[in-house]
């Protein structure tokens, strides 16, 4: 299932039944539009503070399904989405460490983990080893053996945007974002709408 926000507005409420029947779809369609746009920058700068992982990726497999008048007022919806149902994690070829200082590779040549392959999810913190990985798939892929032989290998995973975007501090920056900004966007398109049906009717 995809990772999804939901909330209301009933604030707005009073500000819809006073609309005109021919602006309060396009109105409300557009406002949820634009804010779930605005909500979807946050979710992204929320997932790139709390994770290593850059903008781009991110803003990638966040989606926004828009909303639409077809149906009716009242089933007017959109959402902010992140991940996929058919992918729920990501390998962890992402998080690798590029490179380092020479004052971490002598440190860890007398630690014995020079050859190690390390990794750094999240932003704040250091890079921890990841004992037995390796790359593989022509740079694409970290596996690691599940035993002590060659063979098998597992990939290693680690969560992917979707599960990022469904933590607690991450969700809590979208849901406040939404509530602090559909009411001003809202009443903005509403004025909007309202002077092009009247311009429309003169």
């Amino acid at each position: 299932m995809l990772n999804s926000i939901t909330t209301n507005f009933p604030d707005v409420q009073r500000s819809i039944e006073r609309l005109h029947e021919g602006v309060r779809g396009a109105a409300l369609t557009s406002a949820i539009n634009k804010t779930l746009d605005q909500a979807k920058t946050a979710m992204v700068r929320g997932i790139t503070a709390e994770f290593n992982v850059k903008a781009a990726y991110v803003r990638e497999r966040l989606r926004v399904v828009r909303a639409s008048k077809k149906g009716g007022l009242f089933s007017i919806e959109g959402s902010l989405r992140g991940g996929s149902d058919r992918k729920r994690s990501a390998n962890i070829i992402g998080f690798v460490e590029r490179s380092v200082s020479l004052a971490q590779a002598k440190r860890r040549r007398k630690d014995g983990t020079l050859n190690q392959l390390f990794v750094k999810v999240k932003r704040i913190g250091s890079s921890k080893p990841l004992k037995g990985a390796f790359i593989g798939n022509k740079g694409r892929t970290v596996f690691r053996r599940t035993g002590k032989a060659r063979l098998p290998i597992e990939p290693v995973q680690v969560i992917d945007v979707g599960q990022m975007f469904n933590t607690r501090r991450i969700n809590a920056v979208v849901v406040a974002t939404l509530k602090a900004k559909f009411a001003a966007v809202f009443e903005r398109e509403a004025r909007f709408y309202t002077n092009r049906f009247n311009r429309g009717n003169n």
